[in-house]
């Protein structure tokens, strides 16, 4: 009787713990800075049509001004690597190049992309690089750095290396969280060195890095953790080990600002409801706001952690992978709604195959009526034209009204959703600068 207590008492916790409201006053002023630009968006509908990617390369490069000023100010020397999954737009990447960036690349297909553009800085991560994903590299050593994810992966890398007569430079990934699924990338601080040692006795490979990434990082607390781990780590290590490190790099997960906007079923207690098969209100509760912390502050405690654990044992240039913090803000979605089959549910041209997954069930964005605005936010089930229930933009809208022909903007898509763009049902979006 005790244990179910305890267990009840533990479930209504769940229950009750959400985070905190997104103020409407606040949605709506975030909301007014997009309608204040209606004509140029509605101008760009006109010209190519709907549905459409509109990308914005001012945006872009005033987010890797920034960013480099934040972090430039504590990291002399530092390198800026655009983590190209989080869009892999090509006219994305080119802007980043442009602006000064590196790329970070995941795979030979983004590895190729970065070739193409002629970028001469890339640094190449992820585990499972199959053999012609590494030769590639290998062909254009002067141009990219591999980070290694594995023992095996360094056997394999100089086998090829010295097949093809190159020497390449390189780093290797470190786990930053040992348990469950996130222990598939890199190796335990444990090994490091273990693995120096290893890379040691293979000529054709040159390693001078170590790399570190987290994810979905609100505030830099994973981060400062990690380095302050690998900090001891270092401290253990032979000398000379320690004085090949030339670059640490802290990768990226770095999250904008505004903070995660969430619907009720990506909270702990939504998620509860649903296992306990308990129907939740329409509309979804929320949305709610988990606060980020501002990028100056990110670096600031970054460089005060890298000051404190890793200063005394290394000098070594400091690297970071930003990707959703960079591209974020850059890209949005425009479409038209196709039917009204009544007040409160709307079909509009544009399928979320557009952005690859069901994002719009647990994420929140707002949909502005761009025909009709006004910031009042209305209930409405606002879907896409694909032949699933999943089809999900959201369910409300910004605007007096809302009728076939409303031409619809959805902001700030530029993180994760052209990447995992699918070819489902109906055509893709077009692309339209602005």
């Amino acid at each position: 009787m005790t244990d179910d207590r305890e267990q009840l008492t533990r479930l209504k916790k769940v229950l009750a713990d959400r985070p905190p409201a997104f103020p409407p006053a606040e949605r709506a002023a975030f909301v007014a800075q997009y309608f204040a630009r209606r004509e140029e968006f509605l101008a760009v509908a006109a010209r190519h049509g709907s549905p459409l990617y509109v990308l914005e390369p001012a945006v872009l490069r005033e987010r890797a001004d920034r960013f480099r000023a934040a972090f430039g100010r504590v990291f002399p020397g530092l390198g800026v690597y655009y983590a190209v999954k989080s869009n892999n737009c090509p006219e994305v990447a080119r802007t980043f190049l442009a602006a000064g960036l590196g790329l970070d690349v995941s795979s030979g297909v983004e590895l190729s992309l970065a070739l193409s553009l002629d970028a001469k800085d890339i640094v190449f991560s992820g585990p499972g690089k199959v053999d012609a994903e590494l030769d590639l590299a290998l062909g254009h050593a002067d141009r990219v750095v591999v980070l290694m994810d594995s023992f095996a992966e360094l056997e394999r890398l100089q086998r090829l290396a010295a097949a093809a007569g190159v020497t390449v430079r390189a780093g290797v990934r470190l786990t930053t969280d040992p348990r469950g699924l996130w222990r598939k990338f890199g190796i335990v601080l444990d090994r490091l060195a273990d693995f120096f040692t290893a890379a040691a006795a293979c000529p054709n490979i040159r390693l001078e890095g170590l790399q570190a990434h987290s994810s979905w990082n609100l505030d830099p607390g994973r981060q400062i953790a990690f380095l302050a781990a690998l900090g001891k780590t270092l401290a253990a290590m032979p000398a000379a080990d320690r004085a090949k490190i030339r670059f640490v790099d802290i990768g990226g997960g770095y999250w904008p600002e505004e903070g995660e906007w969430a619907l009720d079923a990506a909270t702990p207690a939504g998620q509860l409801e649903r296992l306990l098969n308990l129907e939740g209100p329409y509309p979804p509760a929320g949305p709610f706001r988990t606060p980020a912390t501002p990028i100056d502050e990110f670096a600031d405690q970054i460089a005060a952690a890298v000051k404190e654990h890793l200063a005394p044992h290394v000098r070594c240039r400091i690297c970071m992978e930003p990707g959703r913090w960079l591209v974020h803000r850059g890209m949005h979605l425009l479409m038209t709604v196709v039917d009204r089959k009544d007040a409160a549910l709307v079909i509009t041209d544009a399928g979320t195959n557009a952005v690859g997954w069901e994002r719009f069930e647990l994420d929140y964005f707002p949909v502005l009526n761009l025909t009709r605005p006004s910031t009042v936010e209305t209930p409405c089930h606002v879907l896409g034209c694909l032949c699933t229930p999943h089809d999900v933009w959201g369910y409300s809208y910004y605007g007096a009204d809302v009728q076939p022909g409303d031409v619809l903007l959805i902001p700030t898509q530029g993180a994760y959703t052209f990447s995992l763009r699918q070819e489902f049902i109906k055509p893709l979006p077009r692309l339209a600068t602005i």
